[in-house]
């Protein structure tokens, strides 16, 4: 893997089930009724069941860490949530190497649906072999 600055990583490519929020719901113990129940998210002006935030960055740094060779490779990540993810709609995770320095390189990431960024301007850093 080329970990230079100005290096595209390779994307991941999700497209999340249609069960997936419930499943991520008993996960997490977050069961906020927007993640599971259609009809209520459609209700509380959603047009349907929304993901879960976390499961969206958690999609990113899967994809860093998959570049980096596993997860211990991960030592910081940030990420702002900025759009909703829906069930059943692929979410394709770009990320760009920003910098390199002493054996960690900073990624710049971001994650859409659909068009629309549901998570923006996401950082990690990921400590190279």
């Amino acid at each position: 893997m080329n970990f230079e600055a100005g290096a595209q990583l390779p994307d991941l490519k999700v497209t999340p089930d249609k069960y997936l929020s419930v499943r991520y719901a008993g996960a997490s113990g977050d069961y906020n009724p927007i993640h599971i129940d259609e009809e209520f998210a459609k209700a509380v002006g959603l047009p349907g069941r929304i993901l879960h935030g976390l499961f969206s960055m958690a999609l990113v740094a899967r994809a860093q860490t998959e570049a980096a060779g596993g997860p211990a490779s991960l030592k910081r990540l940030s990420v702002q949530f900025r759009g909703m993810g829906f069930p059943e709609q692929e979410i394709v995770v770009t990320s760009t190497v920003a910098r390199v320095r002493d054996g960690v390189a900073t990624v710049h990431a971001l994650a859409e649906q659909g068009g629309n960024v549901i998570v923006h301007d996401a950082e990690a850093e990921l400590e190279l072999p």
